[in-house]
């Protein structure tokens, strides 16, 4: 894993180090296999080379999702990300950059990394790093923490670029962190629109068929603290018996979410059929597509379900309200107020013309905005930018 840089010998592939807070197959995680993978069908497949370390060395849920084409390598023995800051632990983190030419970092749990190229980058000749931050977890989605920011400020003074979804998270970067205009870059998710108008198949789920008469209300999260889905729960409940609760993803939450259908004696229409690999497959199987989450960035969710011409319910967290198309925005409620996400879940469920309607407005709105072509050529220009080429490919 070191070495001098090795770019810019010729037949040699460019080595992109991959550096991650978790590889779960979250909405993170997922687009940037859908990048490998989009790439790894044209000419960038056979020059890109994709080394993945992942903070959370057990987390790797991702790693399945990736095409059989793409040059996927796991470093065996690369320093861990997280662990008590020492400089010691900073340098070897720098050394194992070298050898590299683009280190790509994700999210707080990456962010030793990103401070061990601030560090040493001049002095052991490093390659360009960029940063990606997606949003928060539970421990800052109250607040920010004061020590983090100041952290991130010192930490990416020398990121060629820090890449943000949301409009939120833009903000956040140019006035909490006091990042540069220049190396704050906007790039919204996208999906390749075209899967999700797929009709489903009833039994498209492991271990759940839908079953005619049956209305679903449905999401796809990782089952964290953080996505709060006990509400989804509790707003199930005050709906007809044919709804049910669906949600698709694995956590450490799953009991608890159980344990609530269990207490309103309504486990029997609360669903937890796992980790999707291919949501295009699922997602239109839902009714109704809900979120519950105390914060939020850009969610790829909300995109895959406006693709499928769903209609849906959300808090106003992150760019949700900005996403979705005009006609589904009295949906949106207040952050915090299950109250009202209940009763917009409610008047949804009661109505299916109004669900139709904006189910193919949403559907137009991803097509025209949230496409994954759109974002795999704002993603290869940046990270060839970095580079010093016209191209990745």
């Amino acid at each position: 894993m070191t070495g001098k840089r090795t770019s810019g010998e010729p037949g040699r592939p460019l080595k992109l180090l991959h550096l991650h807070s978790t590889f779960d197959a979250g909405g993170k995680e997922r687009r940037v296999v859908a990048l490998m993978n989009r790439w790894a069908r044209g000419p960038a497949g056979r020059t890109l080379e994709h080394h993945i370390v992942s903070a959370v060395p057990s987390a790797m849920g991702a790693q399945a999702l990736i095409d059989k084409r793409v040059k996927a390598f796991f470093p065996f023995g690369f320093p861990p990300l997280a662990g008590k800051l020492r400089i010691g632990r900073l340098q070897r983190l720098a050394r194992a950059m070298q050898g590299f030419d683009l280190v790509l970092t994700y999210n707080w749990g990456a962010m030793d990394a990103a401070m061990a190229h601030a560090v040493f980058a001049p002095g052991m000749g490093l390659p360009p790093l960029i940063h990606h931050e997606d949003g928060f977890n539970a421990d800052e989605a109250g607040g920010l923490k004061r020590y983090r920011n100041w952290y991130r400020m010192i930490a990416l003074s020398r990121a060629s670029a820090l890449v943000v979804p949301s409009r939120n998270l833009e903000r956040i970067a140019l006035d909490i962190w006091k990042q540069p205009r220049a190396r704050v870059q906007r790039i919204a998710n996208g999906i390749d629109t075209t899967l999700y108008a797929r009709k489903p198949r009833p039994d498209a789920l492991p271990r759940l068929v839908k079953r005619a008469g049956e209305k679903w209300l449905g999401t796809l999260a990782g089952l964290r603290a953080v996505k709060n889905l006990p509400r989804l729960v509790r707003a199930i409940q005050g709906l007809p018996p044919q709804w049910h609760l669906v949600i698709l993803g694995e956590g450490p939450e799953r009991e608890a979410i159980l344990a609530e259908a269990a207490r309103l004696g309504i486990d029997h229409r609360v669903h937890l059929p796992g980790h999707v690999a291919d949501p295009s497959a699922a997602v239109s199987l839902f009714d109704i597509f809900a979120l519950s989450s105390d914060s939020e960035q850009a969610p790829l969710s909300v995109i895959e379900a406006m693709a499928s011409g769903l209609a849906v319910a959300s808090p106003a967290v992150g760019d949700v309200a900005d996403m979705v198309a005009p006609e589904n925005r009295p949906f949106i409620a207040p952050p915090g107020d299950e109250q009202a996400l209940g009763q917009a879940i409610a008047t949804l469920a009661a109505d299916d013309a109004l669900r139709q309607r904006i189910g193919k407005a949403n559907r137009a709105r991803a097509a025209a905005q949230f496409d994954e072509a759109i974002m795999a050529r704002r993603y290869a220009e940046l990270y060839a930018g970095a580079l010093g080429r016209s191209s990745l490919g």
